[in-house]
């Protein structure tokens, strides 16, 4: 006996062996899986044999009645190999080789042997399977060969998705029947027992034929004849199976259930072709949704950050001055909360921005969609401009508050020395005028007057003494003018007041002293040890006077040389004091002298000395007032002297972080720069080497953070300079912001590559290959190359460019006309030239399926065809029809196919 199991055994099918699948080009043994349960042990089971007697014959006979014939036992009528050859020839549309005509068994055999030799020839093996078999009736073997024809001939050629054959015919059932309730197709046995899977079928393709909600599933009878009737009546599929075949089957046979099944499929197949066209049409239009939605995005972010910019730059560039420090210096920090919360969350959007515009071109360029051109103002480039407007403002008006808060210390101070001096002098003149215009000297004696004479004398002495204060006080308002002091009309006021009595005083002097002269002859004597006294009194008390004035006197500085010089000063002072002292002594000395020679004379002097009103405990006090300012003049320069040396702490604080970050930011920034053009591993190696270069960078932020805050501990300072570094916080802030910018854009651009490499289909070596060739002619080493190294990059690669296709292809990588070619554009360039894509003549050519290969569709076929939101899509989008034979509600989707890819594309 025929061992048909182990002929079925070397039968391999399906991609358990290995095989391509259905349709893939392989042998007839990668088509079907291996099916285990056929005739296990050499034996059919009774029911299964049955069903497959029926299906099979009914199969045979929907071929061969195109013939004019038909078989009525199966393992009858194909002894004589006559049938059996000519409905080989029915469903190839082959011609065998004429059949013998004898009668005799030896006819017979080589009849079949010629059949089995056509199949044999499509790349079926069948191993075990004789022609003796067949012509001696074995059903068995009839059967199987029946199988293995229909294998071949009706279902070797289904194939969904890349699937096998069976595979691919069980995936076609599942996603026809997925939107019917109580219909769950898993198998080709049982889920097909209640009939409600056929019946599913025909109502997903022809829903006029089949009240499907009117079926119950516990009537399995009632809906496989439905099924049935419907299908031998409308569709032209002959009956295969009866009703109570399947429902009285605990398993009904699956080749069985299969053959009846793939008839369905070829019934159908049309309508396959409508899907087929109807997602090439869904992908297409996907892909335009989202680059739309990508597009409003784009447009949304780039109109936000543009009104940002707009709406900041006038507040950076109002410069109007306040009076006071403290309202500067609010404005000031105003200024630092923008730079550290305002400003921050900005970058980042431009920086995603551009990011975002990178991916979308790339998607278009993928996609074979035209370049998206932004709403005019909003480019890229507009952006760069209004950020660049926006930098330029903010420096300007950081170097604006920093000079105005300058000009208002430097004021303050000035103000505070004006009033100073102006009280010291105001109170000196206090009585001066009344005692200028004193008569005395009228009814004076002539040692009165010769007395008035020396004491007015002394006056002139210290008149003039007090020139330099009275020019120091209307130098010091000349400079508040010119720093346009806010209270300059007071200070004016004052000025000129002390100008025009000082004037006076010296008008009156004059006078005085004329008078006084011309009654000189008058006086004789004088006591000298007064007029010595006063002489050496009036500019000792001077000098203590200016002494006070100046221990008293607010200075500013900014550096530690500048405390170590006023501390220098200030010792050179102490150091005059002991010759002071000795001046004071000797002073007192001959008022104690004067005082003597009267007691010892019997002198009664009357009053003070004559000359001066500078008595020796004036003398004394103001030098206890001078010892008692040395002091405190010690202790104000040690506390500005801590303050100066404070700042240097934190200049060189700032100074040692900054000479570490500077370097760092600057050696980052070459590093990406080398990883993006240098071919090390995999783009995924690159895009995770780089992402650890985020990672790193982004965990450097405490230390920007801490220099930031060293920063405004020198700003609150006010220190305006830095000796010990070359680098200022603006520097640090825009290498940080282009260091983050860099490796965001770098990663974006190795994403772009592995999305085009994947969407393109290009392999790990072709990428590494296309960076290697890229490298070896990008000279610099920039990333980029001009014509002339691009030229010779072509013609490595196997380019024969003449003038006019190199200047196809450079409009093609350049389309701006920059004169460089980058290596995304190169990328892209080669895998337009080594892969296919969707055109606009196969989007048509899909519609065209839709539509019945009319010029136009409707929207109802639209709706039909395509999911709800990518039908509404396209009715939204597409003008009406204008053609000839146009109708109502026609709709052009060649001008819209044709819009998708722009006009070039066709």
């Amino acid at each position: 006996m025929v061992d048909y199991h182990a002929a079925n055994q070397s039968y391999q099918y399906g991609p358990s062996s290995g095989g391509n699948g259905a349709g893939g080009g392989g042998s007839m043994g990668d088509y079907m899986a291996q099916e285990d349960d056929w005739d296990r042990d050499l034996l059919l089971d009774p029911a299964w044999e049955k069903q497959q007697r029926k299906t099979f014959t009914a199969w045979c006979n929907s071929h061969l009645r195109k013939a004019g014939t038909q078989i009525e036992n199966i393992d009858e009528d194909f002894r004589d190999g006559l049938k059996l050859m000519l409905l080989l020839e029915v469903i190839s549309g082959e011609r065998l080789p004429k059949p013998e005509r004898g009668k005799m068994r030896v006819h017979k055999i080589n009849n079949v042997n010629k059949a089995l030799d056509f199949i044999a020839s499509k790349g079926v093996k069948l191993v075990s399977i004789g022609a003796e078999e067949i012509v001696d009736g074995n059903a068995k073997m009839t059967l199987g060969m029946i199988w293995t024809i229909i294998l071949r001939f009706a279902i070797q050629d289904i194939s969904v998705e890349e699937t096998s054959a069976k595979e691919g015919l069980l995936l076609w059932c599942q996603r026809k029947t997925a939107p019917y309730k109580n219909v769950n197709v898993q198998n080709f046995h049982i889920s097909w027992k209640d009939g409600l899977a056929f019946n599913a079928l025909i109502h997903r393709h022809r829903p006029e034929l089949i009240e499907y909600d009117k079926l119950r599933k516990d009537d399995p009878v009632t809906n496989l004849n439905n099924a049935f009737e419907v299908a031998e009546k409308y569709l032209d599929i002959p009956k295969m199976l009866d009703a109570e075949d399947i429902v009285n089957t605990a398993r009904p046979d699956e080749k069985a259930i299969m053959t009846y099944v793939s008839s369905f499929y070829h019934a159908f197949s049309g309508a396959q072709k409508a899907e087929t066209a109807a997602n090439r049409i869904c992908k297409v239009l996907a892909v335009n949704q989202e680059n739309e939605h990508l597009m409003e995005d784009y447009e949304r972010l780039a109109s936000d950050l543009l009104e940002w910019i707009r709406r900041t730059i006038p507040w950076l560039e109002d410069r109007v001055p306040q009076k006071t420090i403290q309202e500067m210096q609010q404005k000031l920090e105003d200024f630092r909360d923008y730079r550290r919360v305002h400003k921050p969350p900005k970058v980042q959007e431009k920086c995603q921005l551009e990011i975002n515009f990178n991916t979308l071109q790339t998607k278009l360029r993928l996609s074979n969609r035209p370049a998206f051109m932004p709403s005019e103002g909003r480019m890229v480039s507009d952006v760069n401009t209004g950020w660049q407007h926006l930098e330029q403002a903010e420096k300007g008006y950081e170097e604006w508050l920093l000079n105005e808060i300058r000009r208002l210390e430097r004021l303050d101070h000035l103000a505070e020395k004006f009033r100073q001096k102006a009280s010291i002098h105001e109170a000196w003149t206090d009585g001066k005028e009344a005692m200028l215009k004193h008569r005395d000297y009228e009814t004076a004696t002539l040692s009165d007057i010769k007395a008035l004479i020396r004491k007015h004398e002394a006056f002139e002495s210290d008149l003039a003494a007090h020139q330099d204060r009275v020019e120091q006080i209307a130098a010091i308002a000349q400079e508040l003018n010119e720093l346009d002091y806010y209270d300059s009309h007071n200070v004016n006021t004052r000025c000129q007041k002390i100008c025009d009595q000082w004037d006076a005083l010296g008008s009156l002097t004059h006078s005085r002293r004329e008078a006084l002269e011309k009654t000189e002859k008058q006086l004789e004597t004088i006591d000298q040890l007064h007029l010595e006294y006063a002489k050496r009194a009036a500019p000792f008390n001077n000098w203590m006077e200016s002494a006070m004035e100046d221990l008293q006197d607010m200075f500013i500085v900014h550096t530690i040389e500048e405390i170590e010089g006023l501390i220098s000063a200030h010792d050179q002072f102490k150091s005059t004091l002991p010759d002071a002292d000795k001046e004071r002594e000797a002073i007192l000395a001959i008022h104690k002298e004067a005082q003597r020679i009267a007691e010892s004379n019997h002198i009664k002097l009357l009053g003070s000395n004559p000359y001066t009103t500078v008595t020796p405990q004036i003398i004394n006090s103001k030098w206890e007032k001078v010892q008692q300012l040395v002091p405190k003049r010690d202790h104000a320069l040690l506390e500005e002297q801590t303050k100066q040396q404070s700042n240097e702490h934190l200049r060189r604080q700032f100074a040692s972080q900054a000479n570490i970050m500077g370097p760092w930011i600057q050696t980052k920034m070459e590093e990406i720069g080398r990883i993006s053009i240098e071919m090390n591993g995999t783009l995924e190696d690159q895009l995770s080497h780089l992402k650890q270069y985020e990672r790193s960078i982004v965990d450097y932020k405490p230390n920007q953070d801490l220099l930031e805050q060293q920063h405004q501990l020198i700003q609150e300072a006010l220190i305006f300079d830095n000796k010990h570094t070359n680098y200022t916080m603006e520097h640090i802030r825009v290498g940080w912001e282009q260091l983050l910018t860099t490796i965001a854009r770098t990663i974006n651009e190795v994403e772009n590559q592995i999305l085009t490499r994947d969407a393109k289909g290009i392999s790990q070596e072709q990428m590494q290959e296309f960076r290697a060739s890229f490298n070896h002619f990008d000279k610099k080493q920039t990333g980029s190359m001009d014509a002339d190294d691009f030229r010779a990059l072509l013609i490595s690669t196997g380019y024969s460019l003449g003038d006019a296709e190199f200047n196809r292809i450079m409009s093609v990588v350049d389309p701006n006309h920059s004169g460089l070619v980058t290596f995304q554009a190169f990328i892209d360039f080669m895998s337009r030239e080594t892969t296919d894509t969707d055109t606009a003549d196969q989007v048509i050519a899909s519609f065209k399926v839709l539509a019945g290969d009319k010029n136009f569709i409707t929207a109802e076929e639209l709706r039909r065809e395509l999911p709800p939101d990518q039908a509404e899509y396209c009715i939204a989008r597409m003008a009406p029809y204008q053609g000839p034979d146009a109708v109502p509600g026609a709709l052009d989707y060649k001008s819209f196919s044709t819009a998708l890819y722009g006009e070039s594309d066709l």
